[in-house]
């Protein structure tokens, strides 16, 4: 991939902000005093589709652009992105896309988004090598102006100033923004958390948060994910030591780790770890090759030369000379632990005696597949390792003694939490609360709410559209809930065809009723029913013959509510029922 500056040879308009070089307030028209206009489209009652949009008078920007995975209710549904209506109907007003950080529930709507409206983007070096590489996929790269910032760096869009300040979270080059609105001050935090023992020696900006807290801000929209867990999130480094001593015992064994692929500082651990016991470093899962040459190739990864080798070669060493690092994490089902796990890994074979450890904790929803993988992989008789047993996973996300700590950095008029389901978004508003800010000056929104906010109040004003769109395969938003109600029909009861051949001109029967079945009853041990139910759609035709109805829709209704009623009365299920007509 090439680098990200005005040098490069990639079609790609990078434009490099230099630090502090644009003044938030120059140049702009004095505007009216008027409340501003914050709408989230997502990441509100959700893990995930993280993206909120600003507005005031005729500019609007936006603040990421994610995406979430299916959950059991959209069978056959790769990704779900946030509605972009209400964005395309005003793209005239977007003046650009700020992005807080690279994991996909914050960029994983990006390419969506640009098929519909071409838009500046803005975020640093490592997010946009990530949002870079995604383009290319969906073959949109060279339209897109991708704009380098730096922590400290302020634009500005329309009448809006950003500056952007550093906060550590799961994954390098992670921001907080502070936003300078005619309105008053809004600072957003993005996803982040307080590590005072970063990986990159790079602490949170503690004196910027609070340098804006006696500047005086409106408001603090601040990550909800953890605020249930009580007292202060473990430093990276604790799973750095876990990894030590992990690697120590395993003299003679192969060690696999599987990670998020977004979480570089662990990848950088596993590396350190694996070069210190002269071991050798591949790398398995295609989403885990993507970063790890991203991250590379932008400095954000030290691998010492020779110690990377291609997947291919692992055979050519013994057990204890290797380490692989995999996704799989979450036990997904075409992840490449998983498939290690069931022995269909092209590469990986599992033997009696590898150590794998899972450096993760699962995502809630995904508690049984992780199980189910480690149970096959203990069938196999690996030695399995994960957060329960050893402190090989921290979380990302701030505890509530680091919740408490921003609020009290930032000293907020007003507070809306955000990134989190509705019970995480409570927790915070009331740690908000004992944190001395009213309720009434508390605010917990959901997806498709308009707050206002000025000097002199905050409200829930107004409602646009907002929701979920799917996308399944190349089709986009074209799967809408009566197709998921009918996937889920057909998955819950199976199908039961029936096709006629009628004469279009008398309306005689030519051949048929035939029946088929799929997926609801095994047709060899229900020849009986099969033959009552076309006894059923015989006896509806002849009555429809003698009642004098042609109409092909009629016929098939009537049809349609027969069988139903008949297979219910015979099997207590409710087959998708689907009489197909046929004219000669």
């Amino acid at each position: 991939m090439s680098k990200l500056n005005k040098n490069s040879g990639d079609a790609v308009a990078v434009e490099m902000v230099k630090r502090k070089r644009i003044q938030p307030t120059r140049g702009r028209k004095k505007l009216v005093a008027r409340p501003l206009r914050i709408a989230f489209l997502g990441g509100i009652n959700e893990v995930g589709k993280n993206i909120t949009l600003y507005e005031y008078g005729d500019d609007m920007i936006l603040v990421d652009c994610g995406m979430t995975f299916p959950d059991e209710e959209m069978p056959g549904i790769d990704i779900v992105i946030p509605d972009f209506s209400y964005v395309v109907k005003n793209k005239d007003k977007i003046r650009g896309l700020i992005v807080t950080h690279g994991h996909e529930d914050h960029i994983g709507g990006i390419p969506y988004l640009l098929k519909n409206i071409n838009i500046p983007i803005y975020g640093t070096k490592l997010t946009l090598g990530l949002i870079q590489a995604k383009l290319k996929e969906h073959k949109i790269k060279n339209t897109a102006a991708l704009n380098v910032v730096k922590p400290g760096d302020n634009i500005t869009l329309g009448c809006f100033g950003i500056e952007f300040i550093h906060v550590n979270h799961s994954i390098p080059d992670s921001v907080a923004l502070a936003i300078r609105t005619p309105a008053g001050l809004v600072v957003q935090t993005g996803d982040f958390k307080i590590d005072t023992t970063p990986i990159d020696d790079k602490p949170i900006d503690f004196a910027r948060f609070a340098e804006l807290g006696k500047e005086g801000v409106m408001l603090l929209l601040s990550d909800s994910t953890n605020a249930e867990r009580p007292g202060y999130s473990h430093s990276e480094r604790v799973v750095g030591e876990s990894f030590t001593n992990l690697f120590n015992k395993a003299e003679n064994q192969r060690i696999i780790v599987a990670t998020f692929s977004s979480n570089i500082h662990r990848i950088q651990q596993i590396i350190t770890e694996a070069v210190r016991c002269g071991r050798k470093v591949a790398v398995s899962g295609r989403s885990m090759l993507n970063v790890v040459s991203i991250a590379s190739e932008l400095g954000y990864l030290k691998i010492p030369e020779g110690v990377l080798i291609d997947i291919d070669m692992i055979r050519k060493y013994r057990p204890e000379e290797l380490v692989i690092i995999t996704t799989g994490s979450q036990g997904e089902p075409l992840s490449a632990l998983h498939r290690m796990a069931f022995s269909d890994h092209r590469q990986v074979e599992i033997v009696p005696g590898d150590l794998i450890i899972i450096s993760a904790t699962p995502i809630p929803g995904n508690e049984k597949l992780v199980s189910k993988v480690i149970n096959e992989l203990m069938k196999l008789g690996a030695h399995v390792v994960y957060e329960k047993m050893y402190e090989v996973h921290v979380s990302g996300h701030a505890y509530q003694e680091e919740l408490k700590l921003m609020i009290s950095l930032v000293k907020p008029q007003y507070f809306i939490p955000v990134h989190g389901e509705q019970k995480h978004l409570v927790k915070h508003a009331q740690l908000a609360h004992s944190m001395g800010i009213p309720k009434n000056k508390i605010i917990i929104s959901d997806i498709g709410e308009v707050i206002e906010a000025s000097r002199e109040n905050i409200r829930v004003a107004d409602t646009i559209p907002a929701g979920k769109v799917f996308v399944d395969g190349l089709g986009v938003g074209d799967v809408g809930s009566i197709v998921l109600r009918d996937r889920k029909h057909l998955a819950e009861d199976g199908i039961f065809v029936v096709a006629i051949t009628m004469d279009s001109t008398s309306g005689q029967v030519v051949s048929g009723p035939d029946v088929i079945s799929r997926g609801f009853v095994y047709v060899r041990e229900s020849e009986k029913l099969l033959d009552e139910a076309r006894d059923v759609a015989c006896s509806v035709l002849n009555s429809c013959k003698s009642s004098g109805i042609r109409d092909w829709n009629t016929i098939k209704t009537k049809i349609k509510d027969e069988l139903s009623r008949f297979l219910y009365d015979q099997t207590k299920r409710s087959p998708m029922i689907l009489p197909i007509i046929m004219e000669v």
